[in-house]
């Protein structure tokens, strides 16, 4: 059974994602609040793929290459916030993102299931910001009615 390719992708933005924030713990960047932005790049990485995959198919509707392209992006940032979720709580829970959230935008101390609610929405407004992007990007390419 082959997966579609909305979760194929989706699980590789969230290996880059993961990979990259590992990457970025290990080399002691993690407290430097704009690289963690960098992470957009993985999302239109993903959502490129998508959209070539859809014109090599064949599919050039403008409707469902859009949805297409949403669900990537959903798929690879939920599967990101859960990722998040899972390394907070083996790294100590809300002891741990205490920390992160010092450089973060959350005044306090959020919880684990905080951070990763307000990260989920964060991700699911640059899913759509990068899918509209992308659409853009594509626009000649798909029929319009």
């Amino acid at each position: 059974m082959k997966l579609p390719k909305e979760i194929t992708n989706g699980f590789l933005i969230f290996l880059g994602i993961g990979i990259y924030f590992l990457l970025m713990n290990v080399l002691g960047l993690a407290d430097l609040f704009y690289l963690r932005t960098l992470n957009a790049f993985f999302i239109f990485f993903g959502v490129n793929r998508t959209m070539q995959m859809n014109l090599q198919e064949g599919e050039t509707n403008f409707v469902s290459n859009a949805v297409s392209a949403m669900a990537t992006s959903v798929v690879g940032v939920s599967m990101s916030v859960f990722g998040l979720l899972v390394y907070s709580y083996a790294r100590g829970g809300d002891a741990y993102v205490r920390t992160l959230s010092e450089t973060f935008m959350f005044g306090g101390n959020p919880s684990v299931p905080t951070y990763c609610i307000c990260l989920l929405f964060e991700g699911v407004a640059s899913s759509v910001i990068v899918t509209l992007m992308m659409m853009l990007y594509w626009n000649n390419k798909y029929a319009a009615d």
